[in-house]
């Protein structure tokens, strides 16, 4: 069975809302996931306009996905979000904590000028071990 440990180094800062580093032991199995954000199930963009949405869906498409796998949120030790203006930060933060809790996993956030499509204000990649 795997062991999920978070941790962080004496000194460095430790951020209330994610973890500085994971450290993963006796992994069968994992998970690297494209860049998830939120489609209609037609392949249109969900919620354009609203950033809480689309990151809700985004948040929800990998869920989806690492459960497909037989795993669950808490199989998730990093995130890598992409977003198209820093503004949204907070409220980045805030959806995080609905599916990850107080302290979400190692995390990484990068402001870019264009997502795939112009209505796209959020993309968010996952790595996960089972």
């Amino acid at each position: 069975m795997h062991t999920v440990i978070p941790f962080n180094a004496p000194g460095l800062f430790e951020p209330p809302t994610y973890t500085q580093g994971i450290k993963v032991t006796q992994a069968q199995t994992i998970l690297f996931l494209s860049g998830q954000v939120a489609y209609t199930h037609d392949g249109g963009v969900a919620h354009p306009g609203d950033f809480k949405g689309q990151a809700r869906g985004a948040y929800q498409a990998i869920k989806a996905l690492v459960e497909s796998q037989g795993g669950t949120m808490g199989n998730v030790i990093k995130l890598t979000n992409f977003v198209t203006d820093m503004k949204y930060r907070a409220d980045l933060g805030a959806v995080r904590e609905e599916f990850f809790g107080k302290k979400g996993p190692a995390s990484t956030l990068v402001q870019i000028s264009a997502l795939a499509f112009p209505d796209l204000m959020v993309e968010i990649e996952a790595i996960a071990v089972l």
